[in-house]
């Protein structure tokens, strides 16, 4: 499938859990149940948006289609298994974006980090070959250092986002990185994102890899935080106390008609109007595949711990949505290199402090999993080399040429 109208901004055909047929059965739950999407095989799928670049000279190519067109007649992508209990495909998929120099890339629904490595790295390389078909190579940038005047991918459904936002969307050429979990039921999912909250920012700040903006440093580690803040419904959202609150806030939206459709509801974390699960939407496309890797596995004993708290009677912090925005500021802001907001105090303290309270918040779920050592291991090494933005500048500082920040950005996207 190479047009996505009927879907918002980074929901394409496969997800990290059942498809369509299926999550409108469960949408249609009110209550709490226990199946297959339980604590012991809660799923996880991973959605990255790359740029497709210029193998020389680094500028974005507009050129979506005709890379995904390659990769499906050239069968580098499966169409997917059958699932016979509901009678719907799921796998591997390519997808278009809103910008035609940018494509989309989803992995199965995994349920272990190291089935999840070989999907991000099997999507990554599968794009990779489709791109050099039509002779272009493909970048985990979440923005491009180099300038560039993005072109709409041609469809009724971008054409309408244009007509509506201007700029906002003309200029909306980022990339990011989006983490779907199963959860049992929706409120299940409400109960998630309201105890996720506060410990979404050191997630930006882990995977931040966007310091360019049209060929110049912007001082930011993830600008694309701070360009894909100018849509109207993105960002933090208060303590939803249920499922119903959550609809009938979604709705209370949808009829102001400032919003095209559900799609468009970019909340830094939702319920897939789709898929049984919770979508976590903050981070940056990460510079190298195992970062993709602690990032999912991060937000996953989130989610866990999120569950076992509410299964527990433990209520959400409380802590309003204006210190969130401010928390997910300083996270685009500085990355790692300075302060960010404490999850817990809503202070200011050091970055690794933050980073060290994240861990031990989600280690005894990832103890659960058998997944701590692993994490601890990718996160050791995040923190060694820096995240994207810090990888990216000192290519930089080293050659002062931007386009040699693609060419070194393109080797690390296939780095295994």
């Amino acid at each position: 499938m190479i047009s996505r109208d009927g879907d918002g901004l980074g929901e394409s055909t496969v997800r990290g859990s059942q498809p369509r047929t299926v999550y409108r059965r469960w949408l249609g739950q009110n209550d709490t149940v226990e199946g297959r999407n339980g604590a012991d095989d809660r799923t996880i799928g991973v959605e990255e948006e790359l740029l497709l670049v210029d193998p020389d000279s680094g500028v974005p190519q507009a050129v979506s289609v005709d890379v995904i067109r390659y990769a499906y007649e050239k069968g580098e992508v499966p169409r997917g298994d059958r699932d016979p209990q509901v009678g719907s495909s799921g796998g591997e998929s390519l997808e278009t974006e809103l910008q035609r120099e940018q494509m989309e890339v989803c992995t199965r629904p995994c349920a272990s980090l190291a089935e999840l490595s070989a999907q991000i790295r099997w999507a990554r390389r599968a794009a990779s070959q489709a791109a050099r078909g039509v002779g272009v190579a493909v970048a985990a940038l979440a923005t491009s250092p180099v300038a560039v005047r993005p072109s709409l991918t041609p469809s009724r459904r971008y054409r309408r986002m244009a007509d509506a936002y201007g700029l906002t969307a003309d200029e909306q050429l980022t990339c990011g990185c989006h983490v779907h979990v199963a959860v049992d039921s929706p409120e299940e999912g409400a109960a998630v994102l309201d105890r996720i909250r506060p410990w979404l920012p050191p997630l930006l700040a882990l995977s931040a890899n966007s310091p360019f903006w049209q060929g110049r440093d912007t001082g930011y580690d993830s600008w694309r935080h701070q360009v894909w803040g100018r849509w109207p419904s993105s960002g933090p959202t208060e303590v939803f106390e249920s499922f119903k609150e959550y609809r009938s806030t979604v709705s209370g939206m949808l009829d102001t008609g400032v919003l095209l459709d559900e799609g468009m509801v970019y909340f830094d974390a939702r319920v897939s109007h789709r898929y049984p699960t919770v979508e976590i939407r903050v981070a940056d496309v990460c510079l190298r595949a195992e970062d993709a890797v602690l990032l999912a596995a991060l937000v996953r004993a989130l989610v866990d711990t999120a569950v076992r708290e509410w299964r527990a009677g433990v209520p959400p912090d409380p802590v309003r949505t204006h210190l969130l925005r401010l928390a997910m500021w300083r996270a685009s802001r500085s990355g790692l290199r300075g302060d960010l907001v404490h999850p817990v105090t809503h202070r200011a303290a050091d970055a690794r402090a933050v980073v060290s309270a994240l861990l031990e918040h989600a280690a005894p779920a990832l103890i659960r999993r058998g997944d701590l050592e692993t994490v601890e291991r990718l996160l050791r090494r995040l923190l060694d080399r820096g995240n994207g933005a810090s990888v990216q500048r000192a290519v930089f500082t080293r050659t002062r040429d931007a386009a040699a920040v693609v060419a070194d950005a393109v080797r690390r996207t296939l780095e295994f």
